[in-house]
């Protein structure tokens, strides 16, 4: 083996070891690409490195990261989650496993509102996983539909992953935005269906909100609680994702409507003072330099490991896999799986995906789909022990008596749903290809 290709092995290799000693993500990229691609070729490959850098910060559309990102925060700062929650809650309180239900519809809109993962977990596990306890729920299950619910943001638009996937693939953010809202739709329906099996299964698991407790609000009071609470979101949502994927607006213009949109509404719930906006523009400030900090020192890694040919090691390892195409996808969505036990999406996303690009592009296949196979696999990452961040939010925020076990036992059906809907997609690129071929993307 030649020594370039040695190097761009034992690259990836001292990335993953100064990872697990613990050094930031950031600084594993910085020092694993100097240090190997100069071993390589010297300083001389590093002279396409600051236009490299040049691109992603001036790049159009990463400026709808941090606009989302503020939408996000905002939203989640100003008490909408909870509100949602309140509300939906009482609406659906009557059904054995009500309040779990409600939980997932308002992981939905909370995705479709922030894509944050970290800020809708953490939420709701505030305001929800000590009530549904109170009521009779069962730990694990208390525990995995909050987790497996915030993690829906990574998948419905507008979503964080699918801007930085668009990005990495060469893919509009629109055509990504519409390909993935069926598929998010439909792992949304699985959790459902999932807590409504258990209603009649295991009922005990899922009490419904008591008579006495849901009577104290009446129909005509729950009826403006839903105008009042569930419309606006709701319509801010709508309006945002309407007119990215009716191309009405550019994702980053909708972004901006987006993050305006929130200050608004912060503003007629009477919650928007001065602490609360320094809070949310530092949250996202916080935020967004992190993920630009990755994806700056991203550029670093990638251009050395491509400098020491490290391409042409996986297209000769992806030549190995047997099956064709079907077996190639296979591979690489059972290796992002496994990555996802160890590594953050945002890191898999600029370190990993790169390096298979170039034989997807050569095989032909539709990269949008691909695209939606990847941010559904990504979404595992936030469940799959040990290292999966969904549990640590809510480990961080959940009572003492719900232990690291009873989390993890949670989320263990929420993930082999997931690995369904992941099924599902990849049998039938329709509920991906559907709906940008219908309105024209």
């Amino acid at each position: 083996m030649p020594v370039n290709e040695m190097l761009a092995l034992g690259m990836i290799g001292a990335f993953f070891v100064m990872l697990l000693i613990g050094f930031t993500v950031p600084v594993c990229l910085a020092v694993t690409g100097f240090v190997f691609g100069y071993l390589g070729f010297g300083g001389m490959l590093f002279g396409l490195l600051p236009a490299r850098v040049f691109g992603v910060v001036t790049n159009y559309t990463l400026l709808a990261l941090p606009l989302f990102i503020f939408m996000g925060i905002m939203l989640e700062r100003s008490k909408m989650a909870e509100d949602l929650l309140d509300v939906i809650g009482l609406a659906m309180g009557g059904l054995k496993g009500g309040m779990a239900l409600a939980i997932i519809i308002v992981g939905v809109l909370m995705g479709a509102a922030s894509g944050v993962v970290g800020a809708t977990v953490v939420t709701m596990g505030l305001i929800a996983l000590s009530p549904l306890l109170r009521r009779g729920y069962d730990r694990g299950l208390a525990s995995g539909v909050i987790c497996a619910s915030g993690t829906l943001g990574q998948i419905i638009p507008p979503s964080l992953v699918l801007i930085l996937l668009a990005d990495i693939m060469g893919e509009s953010v629109g055509t990504l935005f519409a390909a993935a809202l069926i598929p998010g739709l439909m792992l949304a329906g699985l959790f459902i269906v999932y807590v409504l099996v258990l209603g009649v299964l295991a009922p005990e698991k899922v009490p419904a909100i008591p008579l006495e407790e849901r009577r104290q609000t009446s129909g005509p009071e729950l009826a403006r609680k839903i105008v009042t609470v569930v419309i606006p979101p709701l319509a801010l949502i709508l309006v945002v994702l309407g007119s990215i994927i009716g191309g009405v607006a550019a994702p980053t213009e909708a972004a901006a409507m987006g993050a305006f949109g929130s200050v608004v509404l912060a503003l007629l719930s009477g919650r928007l003072t001065l602490k609360l906006m320094t809070e949310v523009v530092r949250g996202a400030l916080v935020t967004s330099a992190m993920v630009f900090f990755i994806l700056i020192f991203a550029q670093v890694f990638s251009l050395a490991f491509r400098g020491l040919g490290g391409e042409r090691l996986v297209q000769d390892a992806f030549a190995f896999v047997p099956g064709g195409l079907d077996g190639q996808l296979i591979f690489l969505m059972a290796l992002l799986f496994v990555l996802g036990f160890f590594l953050e999406w945002i890191e898999i996303s600029y370190i990993a995906l790169p390096l298979f690009l170039p034989v997807l592009n050569q095989s032909g296949v539709d990269l949008a789909w691909v695209a939606i196979l990847i941010a559904v696999n990504l979404q595992t990452s936030f469940l799959t022990p040990p290292f999966g961040w969904a549990l640590f939010f809510l480990k961080g925020v959940a009572p003492p008596e719900v232990k690291t076990g009873d989390i993890y036992r949670g989320v263990i059906p929420f993930i082999l749903l997931q690995l369904a809907g992941l099924t599902l997609v990849y049998l039938f690129p329709a509920t991906a290809l559907w709906l940008p071929d219908a309105i024209g993307w």
